[in-house]
């Protein structure tokens, strides 16, 4: 059984809705950072029902009101990784809701852009 079911099959959930549920990362990468799943077990995001995609997005504002509550983060970065060349590792669709700290990083700068260290820093171009 895939990793993020067996989680799903927990039922501790952060959220949840009829379509998708949030929980902990198990590998953080800040405090509070959370994963949206859907309930049904696809590899890849855009494979997903609309319905089921609106539901992993409803999820992100409450994810979000959950993780203010305990954390109080400065900001956030929200994203998938649709593909292996993406960066998927787990083969069940999901996204991150990474919350960010001022000082986290030297210069948050760019954000997602940093996926490709050679073309984040697009400011020096400009």
């Amino acid at each position: 059984m895939c990793v993020f079911c067996e989680a799903i099959s927990r039922h501790v959930h952060l959220v949840e809705n009829s379509h998708a549920v949030a929980f902990p990362d198990a590998y953080p990468l800040s405090p509070g950072h959370a994963l949206i799943v859907p309930r049904r077990h696809v590899t890849d995001f855009f494979t997903l029902s609309g319905d089921e995609q609106a539901a992993v997005w409803d999820l992100i504002r409450k994810v979000r009101d959950s993780i203010e509550g305990e954390y109080s983060p400065a900001g956030y970065n929200v994203g998938l990784n649709a593909g292996a060349v993406a960066g998927q590792t787990i083969n069940h669709a999901h996204v991150h809701v990474i919350p960010r700290y001022k000082g986290d990083v030297d210069d948050p700068r760019g954000g997602i852009r940093w996926v490709i260290p050679a073309r984040a820093v697009y400011w020096d171009e400009i």
